[in-house]
């Protein structure tokens, strides 16, 4: 089982390089998890040919707010995913974001735009950083695969703006 995992899109309508990232980043994915800050339900139009899992970030419209939960809990392949944005300020938000949460194998968050991608007490704690860049990801703009078999490992993909 392959995830393709996406946050802090903070897009008014599908980029060019967005859908990039769908066909060619996430192209043999079995589904898509895109944990907040979307900002408008068509950026999520380029993922819906695979099952996909959306939560509300902080910066969403009120049409996402209204749409999706803040938080999911996601079984896949027998190992519990918590999928959330977080909120607040960057330092302490994987400990934030997991007390949302109650026995997990991994923890899937966006936010502060930093690619996290370490195990703690057995837990795996997964930001793919941001589509969108910013200053707080040095302006680089990331990606995240999860790959699930025996356990859950992560890997981050940094996507090349000159694609587009």
């Amino acid at each position: 089982m392959k995830i393709g995992v996406i946050s802090d899109t903070h897009l008014e309508t599908p980029s060019p390089l967005l859908r990039i990232v769908a066909e060619k980043y996430f192209r043999d994915v079995d589904m898509v998890f895109h944990a907040g800050d979307i900002q408008a339900p068509q950026v999520l139009e380029p993922f819906r040919k695979k099952p996909f899992y959306v939560v509300a970030g902080n910066r969403d419209r009120p049409i996402i707010k209204e749409t999706y939960p803040t938080k999911e809990l996601i079984e896949v392949e027998g190992f519990r995913i918590g999928l959330t944005h977080g909120w607040g300020f960057p330092f302490g938000l994987a400990k934030r974001a997991s007390s949302l949460f109650g026995d997990i194998d991994c923890l899937v968050f966006g936010h502060s735009h930093r690619p996290t991608n370490h195990r703690r007490h057995g837990v795996l704690f997964f930001n793919p950083g941001a589509f969108n860049g910013g200053v707080f990801s040095l302006w680089r703009r990331t990606v995240g695969i999860l790959n699930i078999k025996n356990d859950i490992r992560g890997k981050i993909l940094r996507i090349s703006s000159e694609q587009a």
